[in-house]
């Protein structure tokens, strides 16, 4: 395998990885905890919108041309406005904060060092651009009883935290969705963790 990670913030440069970041999204967005019933109309969406926003930033982790990784961050100003309740009751400034989107990276490579890539190459991405006083990313809040839970799973909150991202206290939002084992959407609870630059 070569294995490799490259950052690009220029809108051309992201363009012609949108479709693999779609089918990764899908892919690993699919598992546990996000059961992500993958919506490709949806997908192409989002990422057109997220392509075309000032000072996006794209994670790429390729083996060979193969992406099998990937990391997004833009400012959270350019978020909608659902997504954006929980800063706005909470008298955040989102001027300053950079949104870390997601990180998605295939099970075979994980465990070699590109995720924590992922976060340090957005965070100096927003450190660079010398506004942002803070960094956030969401994580879904699913119920320890779901019958789809696997025993063997692991959280992520320790490796967060060695990151230096802590949950806020009641900086929860709302996202809807449909899971793999729904025939609608249904809203959950997302939790912010935020980590100063």
């Amino acid at each position: 395998m070569s294995l490799t990670v490259e950052t690009h913030t220029h809108p051309d440069a992201i363009a012609p990885y949108l479709d693999q970041l779609a089918d990764l999204r899908i892919t690993v967005f699919q598992a546990w905890p996000y059961l992500y019933d993958g919506d490709p109309d949806y997908e192409a969406r989002y990422l057109a919108r997220f392509a075309n926003a000032d000072n996006a930033v794209i994670v790429l982790a390729r083996d060979g041309e193969r992406v099998v990784g990937a990391a997004t961050g833009a400012p959270l100003v350019h978020e909608h406005a659902a997504f954006l309740a929980p800063f706005k009751a909470g008298n955040w400034d989102i001027d300053r904060i950079f949104y870390n989107c997601e990180s998605v990276l295939l099970p075979e490579y994980r465990g070699r060092g590109v995720y924590r890539r992922f976060f340090e190459e957005r965070e100096q991405w927003a450190r660079d651009l010398g506004t942002f006083t803070h960094a956030v990313f969401c994580g879904v809040k699913r119920p320890d009883t779901h019958p789809l839970k696997p025993k063997a799973f692991q959280p992520l909150d320790p490796v967060w935290r060695h990151f230096g991202y802590t949950p806020v206290d009641g900086l929860v939002g709302q996202f809807a969705w449909t899971d793999i084992d729904q025939d609608h959407e249904t809203e959950k609870p997302m939790q912010f963790w935020m980590k100063p630059l």
